[in-house]
């Protein structure tokens, strides 16, 4: 009966937003700025929330959609002068920890997994097994870049240099996203930025977070016992919802369990 009175208080609204699952474009079942975009803006402005929590499990991906992400999150937030909570559950590593730059502060729990800022780039190479076959790769470019990292060919050693490089741009990105993001919190360590991680009290001792707390608990000690939670996530699909995936979404979810195994999760 009371949430048909307008007039009665009804206590300060949080929008929790879930992103759950490694970062990518490759399907429908990972975290990209295609599928969170609406959730996020629906979080940010429906029913005038007074914070926005962001509740983060994922081992990382994408370098760009963590950015994407990131970056709707913040100018949401600034533009609404709404304050971001971010709260670690298993991991949030790599482009997962990129995602919790966002918040204004970062909470985890003390077996949460925090940290692995780096940039790393694998795959496979099939020379040998094709040659074996008797399959003769034939490539022909009109620039000698063309046919870079071509995994049905031998490595080169001016291919891996320029990886490694590219890699190394990228990392500056990363590092300056997190510098930017928490600033004077962090402690000088010359691990830091070297792709190690940590469990919750070592990264909130490193300054990655700002102490052990969890979602509800958290919010009602900041915005009173009487705070009211609407709950966002990832955009699925018709065929998601009754788990009908196809082939990629399978071969996605190998990947992402891979990702996670990274960190012994």
């Amino acid at each position: 009966m009371k949430e048909r009175i307008p007039f009665l208080n009804r206590g300060p609204l949080v929008s929790v937003i879930r992103l759950n699952g490694a970062i990518g474009t490759g399907s429908r079942a990972q975290l990209n700025d295609e599928a969170m975009a609406g959730s996020i803006e629906k979080a940010f402005k429906r029913g005038k929330p007074k914070a926005v929590a962001l509740v983060i499990n994922s081992p990382g991906g994408s370098p760009v959609q963590s950015s994407l992400i990131a970056a709707q999150i913040r100018r949401l937030a600034d533009e609404n002068e709404i304050p971001v909570h971010a709260f670690v559950e298993d991991v949030a590593a790599s482009g997962g920890y990129w995602l919790a730059t966002a918040a204004d502060d970062i909470w985890v729990d003390e077996a949460s997994i925090v940290g692995s800022i780096g940039v790393i780039s694998a795959s496979f190479g099939a020379p040998v097994l094709l040659a074996r076959q008797g399959v003769e790769r034939r490539v022909y470019t009109s620039a000698k870049s063309k046919s870079f990292l071509d995994p049905f060919l031998p490595e080169k050693d001016e291919d891996i240099t320029r990886l490694k490089g590219i890699l190394e741009q990228m990392h500056g990105v990363f590092e300056a996203q997190v510098t930017a993001r928490r600033g004077d919190r962090l402690k000088s360590d010359e691990d830091l930025f070297t792709g190690e991680f940590w469990l919750g009290r070592r990264a909130v001792e490193l300054g990655l977070a700002d102490g052990i707390g969890h979602v509800a608990p958290k919010m009602k000690e900041l915005y009173g016992d009487k705070v009211r939670f609407a709950q966002y996530g990832r955009k699925r699909g018709l065929f998601q919802r009754f788990g009908m995936n196809i082939a990629e979404d399978g071969i996605a979810a190998i990947e992402e369990r891979a990702a996670y195994a990274r960190f012994g999760l």
